[in-house]
């Protein structure tokens, strides 16, 4: 009788575990594919469920374009003799006479230094005048003060140098090897040479950004589009501002991957492959090939191009399964571009789920096992 009651007692602990299990639930990382698909518009949800073909690919395979606008590129080099606002320039006059009008007796040459051109373009020079110097060369201006002086005093000569060039410069900040301030010589007049100057950038190329500001406009550009592309090594302009950053885009890997991460992007272009690659792979012992999910708020375009629709309208909640087991999966996998803040989500494969509820039921059995034992020891 006492036997009766135990097996009655194992088996109703059990049927009670089954009804837990199935009423709460086991431990996972996320829905299941059945869940996934029962969202879709199709089944009265608010995501469109597509399985991912080379058509698809082609669709959604949108890399960032960067680059310079025509402002930029058309822009011509600045001649290192070019005299800009801010420069300070040095004069040496002669005159061909013992009492000049700016030299004294005995001497025939007079020396003006630490002459600054004006934020307007202009010097003053004694009996000269103000003199437009922002936009000549040194020669230029050598010509116009001769000119002007000439009529004064016989046969001036005169020498215009440089001795700053504070107004032509550029700042650079950012990934780079010194950060600061830098003039624009005849090395430097391109950005190139000017980040070269700078120490070159610090992070991985493949990843590293380029943002020229000049005045109200800014362009951007891939660092290594510099060297593939020549007509984005623009000419540099007084004033310009250059900031290296790396690439802000990230995805989120969720599920059974070899870790679950929010992971930036380490090169221009990350397919599903090299995505789920960057995270550890799948997951041996739990993921289910057959249901990888991305995840994506779709542009309205693209969402209509992919679905074959054209009323769409606003952005487009899309869910593309991908399943490596097909013949062409993996090639498929590896053409599917991720873009910026793409979920990329692993279902468990079925049988993970029937082994956890079966460890599951086998400890509570046990559990059972061991609450009979100690029953009927205690009705002894």
């Amino acid at each position: 009788m006492k036997t009766t009651r135990s097996r009655m007692l194992r088996f109703t602990v059990a049927m009670l575990a089954v009804a837990s299990l199935s009423a709460c639930g086991l431990p996972r990382s996320g829905p299941n594919k059945h869940e996934i698909f029962s969202g879709s518009v199709q089944k009265q949800g608010d995501a469109f469920v597509v399985e991912v073909n080379d058509r698809v690919t082609r669709a959604t395979a949108v890399v960032p374009a960067f680059g310079f606008s025509d402002a930029f590129r058309r822009a011509g080099r600045i001649g290192s003799d070019t005299i800009n606002p801010g420069d300070t320039l040095g004069l040496t006059i002669w005159e061909n006479v013992d009492d000049g009008l700016l030299s004294r007796a005995g001497l025939g040459a007079t020396q003006l230094d630490e002459i600054q051109v004006d934020d307007n373009g202009f010097i003053f020079v004694p009996y000269a005048g103000r003199i437009r110097a922002a936009g000549n060369t040194p020669e230029a201006i050598r010509r116009i003060i001769t000119e002007k002086l000439n009529e004064q005093t016989p046969d001036p000569q005169v020498m215009v140098r440089r001795l700053a060039g504070n107004g032509a410069t550029v700042s650079i900040t950012g990934k780079v090897g010194g950060q600061g301030i830098f003039p624009i010589e005849r090395p430097t007049r391109t950005l190139t040479a000017m980040l070269a100057r700078a120490g070159g950038v610090t992070i991985e190329p493949e990843i590293a950004q380029v943002t020229v500001f000049r005045g109200n406009q800014k362009g951007k550009v891939w660092f290594q589009d510099l060297y593939k592309n020549p007509r984005f090594d623009i000419a540099l302009r007084p004033g310009d501002r250059i900031l290296v950053e790396e690439d802000s885009r990230a995805f989120t890997a969720l599920g059974a991957t070899g870790s679950q991460n929010r992971v930036t992007f380490r090169s221009q272009t990350l397919s599903a492959i090299e995505a789920i690659a960057q995270v550890g792979g799948l997951s041996t012992a739990t993921a289910d090939p057959t249901g990888i999910f991305v995840f994506r708020n779709e542009t309205a375009e693209i969402a209509n191009q992919v679905l074959g629709r054209t009323d769409l309208i606003g952005p487009q909640r899309m869910i593309y399964v991908l399943d490596l087991t097909q013949p062409n999966g993996v090639f498929i996998a590896r053409d599917f571009v991720i873009r910026d803040d793409d979920t990329v989500y692993v279902t468990e494969a079925p049988f993970v789920q029937w082994s956890k509820t079966l460890n599951a039921l086998t400890g509570t059995l046990t559990t059972a096992n061991t609450l009979s034992t100690l029953a009927s020891a205690a009705g002894k």
